[in-house]
């Protein structure tokens, strides 16, 4: 099968051995696995931090979101059979969906959503759960809860953002504020549903402040905390919770003492890394997620499509990743 793969880590992504297309062979499910004929993918920072971070002894095949068809399945699987489309972000210490077939465990996979094509549907799967994940389970807002609290969103506009403010909106009474620094990414959160955007490249504070809010409940920081650190604590009301995704070199947690500020981590790859007894949970989340795009309640993030599976495209997609100005989600499609 074709893949794309990295052979040595930390190479430049303007370096054309950065991402080098591949031949392996076609893998075999275990007992719980899908082998998944993968039509479309969308890259992820995930994939840029292992790809420059992670040392290889062999080609690593990246790549977490995807869309396909089941082509096998193992002895034990009950969610799924083979035709069915499905969607899933994959399990961080397995071969990945930059590939013509991928293994993936049907606990951590859905049902792609009927009323979107390959392309729009690869979009969603990483991001979704991360954003579910960090709303509901970390930040413990309840399905229509919220009511009179308000949620900051640093990094609005992009992945997992995109889809955080749709949730927010549509799932819960929250006061939903993106942050966004430019004109056509401010337009793209409040096309999303925000009730208000500020600049996150001006004080965060001045910004609230032309809103009329003095303080926020709950923030969202979903890339460069260790910037906006300082400026999240001072706009956090007493009691506040603060959510994260990113990798921050260091934080001073004792700065959230004098407040009583909560710190939560989201990772998605939790459930699927440890084999939590709750990881069928995500296969739940991502079928609810399909209900909620087909019903026109959600909406595909969808930001630029980069074309072909292939590593060309990949280090374009990969190199845009890197400049922190994407908006909303890559995806590639067919081989």
């Amino acid at each position: 099968m074709k893949a794309v793969a990295y052979t040595q880590h930390g190479l430049p992504i303007s370096d054309p051995a950065a991402l080098v297309d591949i031949t392996l062979p076609i893998p075999t499910p275990g007992p719980r696995d899908l082998r998944v004929e993968v039509r479309a993918i969308s890259v992820n920072p995930v994939d840029t931090k292992v790809r420059t971070g992670v040392a290889v002894t062999e080609p690593r095949v990246l790549g977490f979101d995807a869309v396909g068809i089941v082509d096998a399945v193992g002895d034990a699987v009950t969610l799924f059979q083979p035709g069915d489309a499905v969607f899933y972000a994959g399990a961080i210490g397995r071969a990945g969906s930059n590939a013509e077939y991928q293994l993936v465990d049907e606990r951590i996979v859905g049902h792609k959503p009927a009323s979107l094509d390959d392309a729009a549907a690869a979009a969603l799967p990483l991001t979704a759960i991360t954003a579910w994940e960090l709303l509901f389970d970390r930040l413990r807002i309840a399905e229509n809860g919220g009511e009179g609290q308000t949620l900051l969103v640093i990094g609005a506009a992009g992945g997992v953002g995109s889809i955080l403010v749709q949730l927010a909106r549509q799932l819960t009474r929250l006061t939903v504020i993106g942050t966004a620094s430019r004109p056509d990414t401010q337009d793209w959160v409040y096309a999303l549903g925000a009730h208000h955007v500020i600049d996150h490249t001006q004080p965060l504070s001045e910004g609230l402040q032309r809103l009329g809010i003095a303080e926020v409940s709950h923030v969202a920081s979903l890339t460069h905390t260790d910037q906006h650190y300082d400026q999240i604590v001072a706009v956090l009301a007493p009691q506040g919770q603060l959510a994260l995704i990113d990798d921050p070199g260091q934080l001073d947690v004792m700065a959230l003492k004098r407040k009583s500020l909560s710190l939560h981590w989201e990772s998605m790859f939790t459930r699927s890394s440890f084999n939590t007894p709750d990881v069928q949970r995500q296969h739940e989340l991502l079928e609810r997620v399909a209900a909620l795009i087909d019903a026109g309640v959600l909406r595909t993030t969808l930001g630029e499509h980069y074309g072909r599976i292939n590593a060309a495209n990949l280090r374009q997609a990969h190199a845009l990743i890197e400049s922190h100005r994407a908006r909303g989600k890559l995806v590639l499609e067919g081989f």
